[in-house]
């Protein structure tokens, strides 16, 4: 038994073609973000404080749809939902229809302690956030021209577009799969245990790029993009209602429990329940097991184990 950590940022229809300029900065935000888990995690603490660390990272990171990245709703806003849990007590919190907080995942973590509750939304949960004395801002701050111009063109195609789907050209029907590359990789989430086997997992988002305003995906769903118990910790990323329906991140704990199969077994069994292009995850069970299946073109998702073992990657097959 040992420590591990496993985080991603977003599966989905990314490109092989992906151009350097939209895959370095990504890698790069990866990279960073498992070098502040794996020194927190080295430095002793506890696996709740340290998926909160690593995605507050992530939400900081422009190039995530998350946080400061985080697409808007087809009425031009931000609504960002986040997720905390903690396996041993199953304590959690999650919060939705965020439009100031800098934050989310923080906030999610003071449900979770402050509360006698689990979930808080919109303006109920804007006003906590400032109760708390958490980070606020403008929501012009969550606004970029990128994401303006991402809300333009999903609107032009008349569609709610996955996170990270690419951008219709205008020379292409509109429903056709072509992309440019120009990608806008979605959901953030971490999931790590220590040596003594505490698991936790933590999830964020900005959602669907022309959602509908109020629209709630998965990733504060208890069960559904977000879960942690004695024996893993997972964390979703994907088509939120296709992980809803799945139940995906309960899943695999229940398979783990209920067949007595292996983290790795039970998360590709899961996987392979969702139909293809819906959904991807990291885990990590209270052994020190990590993986990262997907069922989509790829996935943005870094791991690293007590034993040395260290991998970012996008693409590759679920199965190897």
């Amino acid at each position: 038994m040992g420590w591990a950590i496993a985080l991603h940022g977003g599966a989905g229809d990314i490109p092989l073609s992906l151009p350097p300029d939209r895959r370095l900065p990504r890698e790069a935000g990866l990279r960073h973000c498992l070098d502040v888990g794996i020194a927190a995690l080295k430095a002793h603490k506890h696996p709740l404080d340290v998926v909160e660390l690593v995605v507050r990272e992530l939400e900081n990171h422009p190039h995530f749809n998350a946080g400061k990245g985080s697409v808007l709703t087809t009425s031009g806003t931000v609504e960002m939902e986040a997720c905390i849990m903690d396996g041993k007590t199953k304590k959690c919190g999650a919060v939705s229809g965020l439009s100031t907080v800098v934050n989310a995942i923080s906030l999610a973590r003071k449900v979770m302690d402050k509360t006698p509750h689990i979930y808080l939304a919109f303006d109920g949960a804007e006003a906590f956030a400032r109760e708390q004395g958490l980070e606020t801002v403008d929501p012009s701050y969550f606004i970029t021209p990128e994401n303006i111009e991402r809300l333009k063109q999903a609107q032009e195609a008349n569609r709610v577009q996955i996170d990270y789907t690419q951008p219709i050209q205008k020379e292409v029907k509109k429903d056709d799969a072509s992309v440019d590359g120009d990608s806008q990789i979605g959901t953030v989430g971490c999931v790590a245990v220590d040596n003594e086997g505490n698991l936790a997992s933590a999830t964020s988002t900005g959602g669907l790029v022309n959602k509908m305003v109020g629209r709630i995906g998965d990733t504060p769903i208890i069960g559904a993009g977000t879960y942690a118990n004695h024996l893993c910790a997972v964390s979703a990323t994907g088509k939120g209602e296709a992980i809803i329906r799945g139940t995906v991140a309960r899943d695999v704990a229940a398979v783990m429990e209920f067949k007595g199969v292996s983290l790795k077994e039970a998360a590709a069994y899961v996987v392979e329940q969702v139909p293809p292009g819906n959904v991807g995850l990291v885990a990590v069970s209270s052994t020190g097991e990590v993986t990262m299946p997907f069922n989509t073109t790829g996935m943005f998702r870094a791991c690293a184990t007590e034993d040395g073992h260290s991998e970012i990657a996008i693409w590759d097959s679920p199965s190897k």
